[in-house]
């Protein structure tokens, strides 16, 4: 049985944010900053209607984070939690999930608020962020719920480097 599966970038994420140290972990925390997506002009028709959204959910690649341990610290705390009760960019598949206000859209280039991605990353996917299918306002937020508010002040280390 072949495990592999293969995906191709549909666009490049562009940031302010250069390297991983002292960046935003979180959206929240990237308030004010600026981003833009080039989508590849093969895909640029997937984009019609996307400007009546106020948010969208970006998947990508961590493409410069290298391997993964099952159990790591994550960025605001010291504890250890298992990779998949954090968002730590090192994992078993590296793929990011970011979700952004979208700002505007201009032929096959969408603007975007608050990205919390390294600049020139590659986009995987795009959805649309809709509040009735991707709002839980019951949600329980395990280990992080004591966190709360924190990713406002709170930046990215050396920790996954």
């Amino acid at each position: 049985m072949n495990n592999n599966i293969e995906f191709q970038a549909i666009g490049t994420i562009y940031t302010p944010f250069k390297n991983k140290n002292g960046m935003p972990i979180q959206p929240p925390g990237a308030k004010g900053a600026k981003g833009k997506i080039e989508l590849f002009p093969e895909f640029a028709d997937g984009l019609k209607d996307i400007e009546g959204f106020s948010h969208i959910i970006l998947l990508f690649l961590f493409n410069r984070s290298d391997g993964y341990k099952l159990q790591v610290k994550p960025f605001l705390e010291d504890n250890v939690h298992g990779v998949f009760a954090v968002r730590a960019p090192k994992r078993p598949n590296p793929i990011g999930l970011s979700i952004v206000k979208l700002d505007r859209r201009e032929k096959n280039i969408l603007f975007i608020d608050n990205p919390d991605i390294l600049d020139n990353t590659p986009l995987l996917d795009i959805k649309p962020y809709i509040p009735d299918f991707d709002a839980y306002p019951d949600a329980v937020a395990g280990w992080q719920s004591k966190h709360s508010g924190k990713v406002l002040q709170h930046k990215s280390d050396k920790r996954f480097s």
